[in-house]
């Protein structure tokens, strides 16, 4: 449910539930005091003392119209008095706040309770208990003959149903005040569920994470708003969580570069340093010395330029900065022009190269056609390396299996002992034997390219020697289906 909805509720709720209580306590109260206590006889008293006090106020005022004299007539108080007697009330005529008729005997300090009623020409509903018994006071404003003020106090006992109702009445008011704070307490309690519990969550998980902590998972509960901040706030926390492990990562990276570059680039840069004051001492003091000092220099600067150019792909790679441009490619057709792109090098090194293909049709299959072909020429780069042959094969073995294909780099070299084989994939890791050659990141970035083409690659020591390096690759278009994946989902955001 969402929030606005239920806050009105719960308001409207908080009001309704206690007044629908008070009512129905209302009407049976009102039921069983009817069949108890409030009988018939008791509104026809009811109505008697209405009606009394009706009379002797319009008496006393047609007196005051016609003969204000009359007031002081003992007759005519006599007959106030009568018409009072027989609903037990009582009559009290004033003068200048003198007392000069009274229907029955009052002490001085029930006249001074009567005479002291606050604002007597409007208390029609005073209430007054005089020898235990409970009056309304009714006040008739007199003027004698002579001009003098006075006042006329009726005296009307109150019936016992009356004061029984008007104790109901204020019980039942306080019945409705506990029964809203009873509710009140109760939504508030059934809230803290909903509403007070998730926001003191989402505290604690802000807090957590203001100190550092990003596992900390934010669940998603309450209504509807709330869980929407909670799917963002997770998100957040997500987000926050891979930028900084990218960071970190980055850091890393970094750092083991500055040592990469620090150890791998000593030996070259020493060679062109020892070169080049061979020159300055006069060590090539012949043309031929000279060139052959100068390519040497030059051959070294490449190896630094390549080593800093393998180092800044790899991180690169690592954090995902470098976009794959996937084309659909028939693979056996890519491999043979990839064959006659390297075959002239490997030639000059004394390697033949040759394709044997067990496709049965062709395969195309999206690949980043830069990208393997750099795969490709780090994996024949790493067979040279460990040629021990006068004359090497390299042999591209290309089949099927039920889930893509399998491009497998065989050669007759002297094979990766199988101490070095699970680790050659691993960055800046060299065996012995090519300790000086190389930035020691050729298979790992070719292990990168592979792993963004949603493939695997792999190396094994065949049982004659050498080594094969094997590529798996999806015919699916994985690879490709990812990124249409995600570029569908940064559409719909």
């Amino acid at each position: 449910m969402d929030l606005k909805k239920r806050l009105i509720l719960a308001n409207a709720a908080t009001v309704i539930i206690p007044g629908l209580i008070t009512v129905l306590a209302a009407l049976a109260v009102f039921y069983l005091y009817g069949q108890f206590a409030f009988t018939d006889k008791t509104v026809v008293n009811f109505q008697k003392l209405v009606q009394a006090e009706l009379e002797v106020s319009q008496s006393i005022k047609s007196a005051l119209e016609q003969k204000p004299e009359m007031l002081e007539d003992q007759n005519f108080q006599k007959h106030l008095q009568e018409q009072l007697a027989s609903y037990r009330g009582e009559i009290l005529i004033v003068k200048k706040e003198e007392v000069i008729f009274a229907s029955r005997e009052f002490n001085q300090i029930e006249i001074d309770k009567c005479l002291q009623a606050e604002d007597w020409h409007s208390s029609l509903n005073k209430r007054l208990t005089l020898a235990d018994t409970t009056y309304t006071i009714r006040s008739v404003g007199l003027k004698f003959r002579d001009g003098a003020p006075g006042k006329a106090v009726i005296l009307l006992p109150v019936e016992k149903a009356a004061v029984q109702m008007k104790m109901a009445a204020a019980a039942l008011g306080l019945l409705f005040f506990v029964l809203y704070l009873a509710t009140s307490v109760l939504i508030s309690f059934h809230f803290s569920r909903s509403i007070i519990r998730p926001l003191s969550n989402l505290q604690n998980a802000a807090g957590e994470i203001s100190r550092g902590n990003l596992d900390y998972e934010i669940a998603e509960e309450g209504d509807g708003e709330i869980q929407a901040l909670c799917r963002k706030l997770e998100a957040m926390r997500i987000k926050l969580k891979e930028s900084i492990h990218t960071q970190l990562k980055y850091e890393e990276n970094r750092k083991m570069l500055i040592s990469s570059i620090s150890h791998d680039l000593k030996t070259p840069v020493t060679s062109i340093k020892g070169y080049v004051e061979g020159i300055f001492d006069g060590i090539a003091n012949t043309p031929e010395k000279m060139d052959k000092y100068l390519k040497t220099i030059y051959v070294k600067a490449g190896q630094v330029d390549t080593m800093i150019d393998d180092l800044l792909l790899y991180a690169k790679l690592d954090l995902n900065q470098i976009p794959f441009q996937f084309e659909p490619t028939d693979i056996e057709k890519y491999i043979r022009e990839c064959i006659l792109e390297f075959e002239p090098e490997l030639e000059r090194r004394q390697i033949r190269i040759s394709l044997q293909s067990g496709l049965g049709q062709s395969h195309v299959l999206p690949l980043d056609r830069e990208r393997m072909r750099r795969v490709l020429m780090n994996i024949l780069d790493n067979s040279c390396k460990y040629m021990d042959k006068e004359k090497g094969e390299i042999k591209i073995l290309l089949r099927e299996t039920y889930t893509g294909i399998i491009i497998e780099l065989r050669d007759n070299g002297a094979g990766i002992g199988p101490q070095d084989l699970p680790y050659i994939f691993d960055r800046f890791y060299r065996s012995d034997s090519a300790r000086s050659q190389g930035s020691g990141l050729g298979l790992a970035i070719a292990k990168q390219i592979v792993e963004g083409h949603n493939g695997r690659v792999w190396a094994v020591s065949n049982a004659g020697g050498g080594t094969s390096i094997l590529i798996s690759l999806g015919t699916g278009s994985p690879a490709a289906e990812e990124k249409r994946r995600e570029g569908k989902k940064d559409e719909q955001e």
